[in-house]
Parts: C-alpha cells; structure tokens; sequence
C-alpha cells in the first residue's frame, strides 16, 4: 500500500522570463514627458507606476520614468488616478 502513493512532478520552477531594461537594449537615452502613450504602458490600470522588478526596468532610468510620470502629471497629460486607462 506504501508504495501505491505517487507524487506528481513539480512543474519547471526554474523556467523563468529574463528580465531587462528595455530603454537600454532599445538605445533610448531621454525619457520624454510629452509623450502619453509610451508612458501608459509603465502605469498600471489605476495609474500607479509599476515597480522595477514587475518591468525589469534599470534603477537608472526607473528614476527617469518616475520623474517623467510625474512632470506628465503635474501639466495634466496624464491623470493622478485612473479608472481604467487601458
């Protein structure tokens, strides 16, 4: 009976996506305020800034986005709180 039990196999833990930043592989040096639409895709639904390790963004330029997002904020090109932005 001990030996009847069976174990199912762990699914492949390690496979994991690499993370990288995608201003540096794209060769971007500026991250411009004026520009909505590539900012949105930095933001979450409410509009809240996603973190480093969800966008795998460098700490370099996390600084840059945050600082861009919050220009853009401030002269109304992108909401505080968003219901739904996407």
């Amino acid at each position: 009976m001990a030996q009847d039990v069976r174990y199912l196999s762990p699914v492949n833990i390690d496979i994991k996506k690499d993370k990288y930043c995608r201003f540096q592989k794209s060769g971007i040096k500026f991250v411009d305020y004026k520009d909505a639409n590539f900012l949105l895709k930095l933001l979450n639904e409410q509009g809240k800034i996603l973190p480093r390790r969800i966008t795998g963004t460098s700490s370099k330029f996390q600084s840059r986005v945050n600082k861009a997002v919050k220009r853009a904020r401030h002269i109304a090109i992108l909401p505080y709180v968003g219901d739904q932005l996407r």
